[in-house]
């Protein structure tokens, strides 16, 4: 199979979907992650021009790590608008990708780079099969599947868990992937929360904090849901929704995509 998995920023296709990208790459599947935006506005001391070139290098190094394939928009960070050249791009790169699988985030989010992606995103689903729209790249004949990754924002509707993937088990490789976005983990969001000083300054030392860090984050949003799917014994997950545009699967379907998932970790259909 092949999945594309696109985020606003350069970072946010590894923070909600690494571990389970590993888990597509482990069994055969091509993974790409595709960032909208080139992530030039945020740090608290490096330009624009310097940032963005940090960014891509820095997502070089974390997708390789993965195994996945990436590629870096360079649209401005911070300014990102739903227009029809940006979705445009978006067609060309899931076309040319053959997706079978695309997931971005949901419309409702506190960044509107966010919440512009996911409008983009949405809108290629239909529009990837029409054959006069972006005529210059083959259109796809079946719709892919989309999905949502996880966020936390309730209004005006709660994520709802379609899909729990368990990651216990390579939650190293998640760590890994972050560890290697220094500008973003260990510089960027640090500051914007008040923890800089905080930040260790040797690699060792930061892998701990940032492991800490992360499984604090990352503590599991549906302890009660995740128990009644898998029992005891699962800590770390990433969830997906099914979006209500693309081609509505099937819970069989959607098992096999996630061959990795026991069959009762998915309540979609």
């Amino acid at each position: 199979m092949n999945i594309v998995v696109i985020g606003a920023h350069p970072d946010d296709c590894e923070f909600f979907a690494s571990a389970s990208a590993f888990r597509f790459v482990e069994n055969g599947h091509r993974v790409t992650f595709v960032s909208v935006t080139n992530g030039d506005a945020g740090h608290m001391s490096v330009g624009p021009a310097e940032l963005a070139r940090m960014r891509r290098r820095e997502t070089a190094e974390a997708d390789a790590y993965l195994g996945v394939e990436w590629q870096v928009l360079n649209n401005h960070d911070g300014r990102l608008e739903p227009t029809v050249s940006v979705r445009e791009d978006l067609i060309r790169i899931i076309r040319n990708s053959r997706a079978d699988v695309v997931m971005s985030h949901r419309p409702w989010d506190y960044h509107p780079d966010h919440r512009n992606t996911a409008t983009l995103v949405q809108d290629t689903a239909y529009l990837v099969i029409v054959p006069n729209v972006c005529p210059e790249t083959p259109a796809l004949t079946t719709n892919p599947v989309y999905l949502y990754l996880w966020d936390e924002f309730t209004e005006p509707t709660p994520f709802r868990p379609d899909v729990i993937v368990p990651v216990d088990d390579v939650f190293d490789k998640k760590v890994g992937a972050l560890h290697r976005m220094t500008s973003q983990f260990y510089e960027w969001l640090p500051y914007t929360v008040g923890t800089l000083d905080s930040v260790p300054k040797t690699d060792d030392e930061r892998l701990v904090w940032l492991e800490a860090w992360l499984r604090d984050w990352m503590k599991n949003p549906y302890p009660d849901e995740t128990r009644a799917r898998f029992g005891d014994g699962v800590d770390l997950i990433e969830a997906f929704q099914v979006c209500p545009f693309g081609r509505r699967p099937s819970g069989e379907e959607l098992r096999e995509i996630f061959t990795f998932v026991p069959p009762r970790g998915i309540t979609f259909g």
